[in-house]
């Protein structure tokens, strides 16, 4: 297998439901495997090729599962600094200006919890000054309420450059951070 098919097979697919609602992000060859198995249709293909000795395939950009899956919903994204920083758009949510950090909006000393309705991107020169002080305390002002997105939104907004086929399946709202 030559360079170029492996990367292709490791290009990322936005899997829809039934009804073309997103479920998730798979690879191009977990995409192929459910097609060949006739559980799911290619929505839209990219103009790349895989090959193998049967057949020539477009790779799928987007694909449509055949039936109605019972899919195993997160109830909250993991909380890690790379998502804290797509969810805030890698701008300091005090400033605006470039995030470099997470802070905690209630600090951990006061007993803020580490979540993401407590946990903000913000500059070096903010979270310095801002210390270990309480909002109420301080000068600083939140320019959005913390929220906890959906997983599919994290991995969207993670993956910055996805393909225009599948802004016309995700909400704006994932659209907008990514």
């Amino acid at each position: 297998m030559n360079l170029e098919a492996r990367s292709v097979l490791s290009e990322r697919v936005l899997l829809l439901d039934v009804g073309y609602r997103p479920l998730s992000i798979i690879s191009v060859r977990r995409a192929i495997l459910l097609m060949v198995c006739q559980k799911a249709d290619a929505v839209h293909e990219s103009d790349r090729t895989v090959r193998s000795e049967r057949f020539d395939l477009f790779a799928p950009s987007v694909a449509k599962l055949r039936y109605s899956v019972a899919a195993p919903f997160k109830s909250r994204a993991s909380l890690h600094r790379k998502s804290v920083f797509a969810r805030d758009d890698y701008e300091c949510q005090y400033c605006g200006r470039r995030a470099e950090c997470i802070d905690h909006v209630l600090p951990r000393s006061k007993g803020g919890e580490h979540e993401w309705e407590n946990v903000v991107a913000c500059c070096r020169a903010c979270n310095l000054a801002k210390g270990d002080t309480l909002l109420g305390e301080s000068t600083f002002h939140l320019r959005s309420a913390p929220i906890a997105p959906e997983p599919l939104e994290v991995a969207v907004a993670l993956k910055r450059n996805f393909p225009e086929e599948w802004l016309a399946y995700l909400p704006a709202r994932f659209a907008i951070s990514a």
